[in-house]
Formats: structure tokens, C-alpha cells, sequence
């Protein structure tokens, strides 16, 4: 944050609507929300259509947990410029500079936004999911030979209508969430909120703006003492069960999915407040969670949930 700035403002000269006031695309944010109380959960995919406020969720997200923008990696990144090396002006001087890559600066800042990660050559997403799962940055390349631990969240976008990511890339994602376009009542609302949102976010002393910030600042508060008392939510045995038979049930292609449920449900049952993980936690993860790891998914066919598989899992998990 730049000396003066309060957590959760944007940074001068940016125009940010704060988190709170962006309309619907309840599922991404859950799914935001969920990774940043649970890390080991291991990151969000969000996949949409153009114009479904994708990257405005995330943005608005990241400075409100954050106070900072995310690191942005786009689909034009090399490997020098994910890992690191050395600084290219200083070499034409004739000096050596290390020059630090993204996935550094994604552990300094708390966060790694990858847009378009469906068109991001494979290479670089194995190298990136590779170093989130593990918190081990390994660079040993022309000359540089150094490892180092790193944490931070992974957040991915996509547009499913320019192809998808291979199964086992998809899997290393903990949850994927759909952004969806708006009904005919949000979109008003969106509407309104955008206008305003012109109007006022050159004043700085809009009430309006001021009591979206304080908002912000409260969830952030609430998802801070989740994450802290989320190791002592109690998991019971039986719904451990019903996470394993449920897995089972949908076929769900590996062991990855049935764990990120768990944990996300346990991150929801913290941020409720709750004493233990109960059946219901589990039903509110489990699209998240499961989505693309069932075999229709992995096959090339949608991570959409129909009306039908929903029924299924309100059966499985009644």
C-alpha cells in the first residue's frame, strides 16, 4: 500500500468498485472467499463469458483482502518472466542484475491473477501450479541457481468458448466457479452501481464510496478470524463419510476433489461461525469442489451443473 492509503482503497489514480458492490456472481465470490480462508485448498478457476465481471471480482477481491491489485500474469508470459532472471538493461551495460519474476512477486503481494489461463502456454501453468501446490521456487537457469519458499493464491479465468485447460491442469485448480450473466433485476442494479460509481469515484468524500469501503473492511475482518480459528473446526467422522461416498457416488476422477471439499467446507463452516463441518457445509462446497473433476468434465464436456446432477447431490448430501 502507498503511504496514505487505507486498506481497501484503491491505489491513487485507479478506479475500483469496492467488493461489496458488485452485483451477483455469488458463486465466485464464495469461491474467493473460501481459498482465502483455506490456502491449502490450492487456488479458484473462474470460468465465464466476456463481460461477466470476471477480473472486476477479482480485482475488487484482491484489494480488499490485500490492499493491493493482484500480480497479473497475461497469456503473452515467458519463463524468464514467471521464474525470474537477469535484468536486461544491466546486461547491455555489461553488469549482472537478477531481475525477481512474477511468481516472487505474487509472495510478496499475497496473490497471482492468471487471465486467459485457458490460452497460457502449458509449460508456464505447469510451472505455476507447480510452485503453488508445493510453496517451493526453484530457479536454476543461466547462471542462477537459488530455491525459496513461497506462498500465495492462485486465481485463474477463462473463456470456455476459446478452449479449456487439459484435465490434469484443471485438477490442480482447488475450485472452479462459473460466472454466470446477470437477470433482469441485477443487470438494473449493475447498472445503478456502475453509473454511481462514475459519478462519485472522483469525490473523495463520497458517503456512498466511504460506506462500500467500510463494508469491505468488515468482511475482510470476518474472513481474517475465520482463517484464524479454522483449524479448530471440528471435522465429525460421519460427515467425513458422506464426503468420501459422495465423491464415490459421482464418480469423481481422482482423490483431489473429495479433500478440496472438506476443506472448503470447513473454511465455510468458519466463516459462519460454526463449531464443526455438518452435511450442509459440504453441499454448499461440493460444486465447487467437484466440478471439473467429474468424468463428463475431464472427457472435454461442461463443468456445468444441470438441474439434474444438482438434484443428484441434494440427494447424496440431504
Amino acid at each position: 500500500m502507498t503511504a496514505g492509503t487505507r486498506r481497501g482503497e484503491p491505489p491513487q489514480g485507479i478506479a475500483i468498485l469496492p467488493y461489496g458492490y458488485v452485483v451477483g456472481q455469488e458463486e465466485v465470490k464464495l469461491a474467493l472467499e473460501l481459498n482465502f480462508v483455506a490456502a491449502r485448498i490450492g487456488g479458484v478457476l473462474i470460468s465465464g463469458p466476456p463481460g461477466t465481471a470476471k477480473s472486476t471480482v477479482v480485482r475488487a477481491f484482491a484489494l480488499m483482502t490485500r490492499g493491493r491489485l493482484p500480480v497479473t500474469l497475461t497469456i503473452d508470459a515467458t519463463d524468464d518472466r514467471v521464474l525470474g532472471g537477469w535484468e536486461l538493461n544491466a546486461l547491455l551495460r555489461g553488469e549482472t542484475m537478477e531481475q525477481p519474476g512474477l511468481l516472487e512477486a505474487a509472495h510478496a503481494d499475497g496473490l497471482l491473477y492468471v487471465d486467459e489461463v485457458n490460452l497460457l502456454n502449458d509449460h508456464v501453468v505447469n510451472i505455476i501450479l507447480d510452485v503453488s501446490s508445493t510453496g517451493v521456487l526453484s530457479v536454476q537457469r543461466e547462471g542462477i541457481d537459488k530455491v525459496m519458499s513461497v506462498s500465495f493464491g492462485l486465481v485463474g479465468t477463462m473463456n470456455p468458448e476459446e478452449g479449456g485447460l487439459r484435465p490434469q491442469l484443471l485438477d490442480r485448480f482447488g475450485l472452479m466457479a462459473t460466472a454466470q450473466p446477470l437477470d433482469a433485476d441485477q443487470r438494473h442494479a449493475m447498472l445503478r452501481a456502475v453509473l454511481r460509481f462514475d459519478e462519485e469515484c472522483g469525490e473523495p468524500e463520497s458517503p456512498w464510496l466511504a460506506e462500500g469501503r467500510r463494508r469491505d473492511r468488515e468482511l475482510r475482518g470476518r474472513l481474517l478470524r475465520a482463517r484464524s480459528r479454522l483449524l479448530d473446526i471440528a471435522v465429525p467422522d460421519a460427515v467425513v463419510r458422506r464426503c468420501a461416498d459422495t465423491a464415490a457416488a459421482l464418480q469423481v476422477v481422482g482423490h483431489r476433489g473429495e479433500v478440496v471439499m472438506l476443506q472448503a467446507a470447513r473454511a465455510r463452516a468458519a466463516v459462519e461461525g460454526a463449531l464443526e463441518v455438518t452435511v450442509a457445509h459440504l453441499r454448499a462446497t461440493a460444486p465447487l469442489a467437484l466440478r471439473h473433476r467429474r468424468p463428463e468434465t475431464t472427457q472435454g464436456g461442461s463443468a456445468d451443473w444441470t438441474p439434474e446432477d444438482l438434484a443428484r447431490l441434494d440427494t447424496l448430501l440431504s
